[in-house]
This record gives structure tokens, C-alpha cells and sequence, in this order.
């Protein structure tokens, strides 16, 4: 029974959950930027460049065969724009998020110990004196 209860413990800490709603939100995350980067970045780029569809960019090797292997980084780039955009938004959503946290209060300065205080006194009370 102990296991499960220091398990339930674990699960239940703040940093946990957090971490599970990040992979949550990125997952649900990822199709949004695919598509935004397939359908609407991609295009005018390709535009801008003669026409060039980015997914359909490869090098082909030779083999004996004759039938070739492909080297597709067309797609790898698209990937790698992904990731950026990705990374980009990610950024920005947890810098908004840490504006929001409201900053931990002071911690309020601890009272000088009786000794201090009565070493204070004494020195006041010479300082006086002259």
C-alpha cells in the first residue's frame, strides 16, 4: 500500500501535471503548425522561388537496378520550419506565462537576535557619550 501512496504523491505534484498538459497541448499543438506551414507558409515561399514546392524537392541516387533512392530533403526542410515555428510558439506561450505568475512576496528580514540589539544599544550609548 505505501508504494501506491508515494506513487499517487508523485503522480499528483505540481511539475507532473504540468509536464502532462505540455504533452498534451504540443500534441494537439502540432497538426495546428503543420497545416499553417504546409497550406500558408509554404506556398508563398515556393511562389517567391519560381514555383518550387518544397515537399517535392529530392535528389536521386542511382543504384544498380536503375531505380533509384530518393533523398527527399524537401520534406526535411518543411520539417525543420515546423520545428522552428514550433519552438517559436512554444517560446512565446511560456513567456506569457511567466509574465502572468505573480512574483513570490519578499520574504520579510528576521528580527536581529537580542544579543545584536543590546551590542546596538551600547554602541549608541558611547557614541552619545562623546
Amino acid at each position: 500500500m505505501g508504494m501506491i501512496q508515494e506513487f499517487r504523491e508523485f503522480a499528483m505534484k505540481g511539475n507532473v501535471v504540468d509536464l502532462a498538459v505540455g504533452v498534451i497541448m504540443g500534441a494537439a499543438f502540432a497538426p495546428i503548425v503543420s497545416t499553417l506551414v504546409d497550406n500558408i507558409i509554404m506556398p508563398p515561399i515556393g511562389y517567391a522561388m519560381a514555383g518550387v514546392d518544397f515537399s517535392t524537392l529530392a535528389v536521386t541516387l542511382p543504384t544498380p537496378t536503375g531505380d533509384g533512392v530518393g533523398i527527399k530533403y524537401g520534406l526535411f526542410l518543411n520539417a525543420v520550419i515546423k520545428f522552428l515555428i514550433t519552438a517559436f510558439a512554444i517560446f512565446l506561450l511560456v513567456k506569457a506565462m511567466n509574465s502572468m505568475k505573480k512574483p513570490a512576496p519578499a520574504p520579510a528580514p528576521a528580527a536581529p537576535p537580542p544579543s545584536e540589539v543590546y551590542l546596538k544599544e551600547i554602541r549608541d550609548a558611547l557614541v552619545a557619550k562623546k
